[in-house]
């Protein structure tokens, strides 16, 4: 990992340079970013926060459904595999989803598979801070909601995982 970088030389660095720094925030989807510099200078995490939220609300829902479907399933074989981004692997294994029981590996797949079933993209939560227990849960009720519910809290969970990924590459 590189040196947090100040907020100041992140607005500053070229449209490259920028989603060079950033750009792996949003899983396999660096055209985010490179939208995001557009709308640079961030006077604060505030605006970048703004900036990374209108993007991803002016995007097309083609693109939208490209960046959920760029998306690991959680407790996936790819998991298992270790086929995931960095950022995923050390997230999943935050909320001990490399340690399930046979059990509750049994579930979040079954749960994962009617998800996916249902909506036809994969569940996405920002797990950290949740137990398997929660995202359990999580997947249980929200496999109630209806396409544009879910469409919805999909990109709301993709725009806290950018945030908390962006969070340690950013300068206090």
């Amino acid at each position: 990992m590189t040196s947090p970088l100040p907020l100041a030389t992140l607005s500053q660095l070229d449209r490259d340079g920028f989603v060079a720094a950033v750009g792996a925030v949003f899983e396999h989807t660096p055209w985010v970013m490179a939208r995001v510099w557009e709308r640079r200078p961030f006077t604060d995490r505030a605006a970048l926060r703004e900036a990374m939220q209108a993007v991803l609300a002016e995007a097309a829902r083609a693109e939208m459904l490209a960046l959920i479907l760029a998306h690991p399933e959680l407790a996936s074989k790819a998991a298992l595999r270790g086929e995931l981004t960095a950022d995923s692997a050390r997230e999943q294994a935050g909320a001990g989803l490399d340690a399930c029981t046979p059990e509750e590996l049994a579930e979040i797949r079954r749960l994962n598979d009617a998800y996916r079933a249902r909506f036809g993209w994969p569940f996405i939560v920002a797990v950290r801070g949740l137990s398997r227990q929660d995202i359990i849960v999580a997947m249980r009720r929200r496999l109630q909601r209806s396409d544009d519910e879910e469409f919805a809290e999909a990109r709301a969970q993709i725009l806290r995982i950018a945030e908390l990924r962006l969070d340690p590459l950013l300068a206090a």
